[in-house]
């Protein structure tokens, strides 16, 4: 018996899929050996560097009651498997294969016939041997949030004198009470920073001279919260929380962060990337020709 749960631990997740079926027969759908040179992990030592991982993926799906016709656009294709994974590598630099497979695994059960999902993924450069993880996980695990669209934020960008303006709370009232979430972003410290002679190490330190400026201005209205993870992001936009964003994360973990860290060219990305309704910037000026609707307010005048 040891011997056979030893052989299944290492077998294809096919084999696992097959042996742990329940009462009601799925069919499946496999991906083996699906090679993708990706920067991944959490030592430093793997920063900017491309290492090749490997994906096996099975999905079991709820057989068909109907004649299909032969029909590719009737049936979860294989595409479906690859573009998961491409799009979870694409989203952001990650540090966990764990937080991968999850990800994977949650936009495969999206789909309608999905019903169960193992994913596998390897590391084939780390060692002597392969290191990864694998995961199984059904139609029932998926949250609201993961099933649910998420509701489209309105992001304000603040100039430094808009965000020591005294009217900032009565400008959170307004905005609050238009029930969109309500992001706010700022510009960097003007205070003096270190310059350092690599650019790498100057990318953080002006990324950190934003987020000073973040905690300085959550700490002017209980109401805002400090968030700098997509999790963060998400709950936030959930369940209502006014929040001020911290950018070190998104940008460093972006595929396809911008090339310089100008508070306002970070919050043109950052509102793209969050797919947000519209921007407000009091006190500053935004680059034009961007995917979402700006709105360039002067402290004084109303946001509605």
């Amino acid at each position: 018996m040891a011997d056979t749960e030893t052989s299944l631990a290492f077998d294809h997740p096919s084999a696992r899929a097959e042996a742990t079926e329940g009462g009601t027969t799925c069919d499946r759908l496999l991906v083996r050996d699906h090679m993708v040179e990706v920067e991944i992990g959490a030592f430093q030592g793997e920063r900017n560097l491309l290492q090749r991982v490997k994906f096996d993926v099975v999905v079991e799906v709820a057989p068909f009651t109907h004649d299909i016709d032969d029909d590719v656009d009737q049936i979860m294709s294989y595409d479906r498997v690859t573009e998961a994974i491409a799009v979870e590598l694409d989203a952001e630099r990650l540090n966990l294969l764990e937080t991968l497979a999850l990800r994977i695994a949650d936009r495969i059960l999206i789909e309608p016939q999905a019903q169960r999902v193992f994913v596998r993924i390897e590391k084939l450069d780390r060692g002597p041997g392969a290191l990864g993880v694998e995961i199984v996980r059904t139609k029932a695990d998926l949250t609201e949030t993961q099933t649910n669209t998420r509701r489209a934020p309105r992001i304000v960008h603040l100039s430094n004198a808009a965000a020591e303006d005294p009217r900032l709370s009565d400008w959170l009232d307004t905005l609050i009470a238009r029930d969109e979430p309500v992001i706010l972003t700022c510009q960097a410290t003007a205070l003096p920073r270190p310059q350092v002679t690599s650019a790498d190490h100057q990318r953080k330190i002006d990324l950190l001279a934003i987020e000073q400026n973040a905690w300085v201005l959550a700490a002017r209205d209980p109401r805002l919260h400090v968030v700098a993870t997509r999790t963060e992001l998400d709950w936030a936009i959930k369940n209502g929380q006014p929040c001020v964003w911290a950018p070190s994360k998104l940008v460093l973990d972006a595929t396809q962060a911008p090339e310089t860290v100008l508070a306002e060219d970070l919050t043109v990305w950052f509102a793209e990337d969050m797919q947000a309704c519209d921007v407000i910037a009091i006190g500053t000026a935004l680059p034009e020709n961007i995917a979402v609707s700006v709105r360039m307010l002067d402290p004084g005048a109303a946001l509605f």
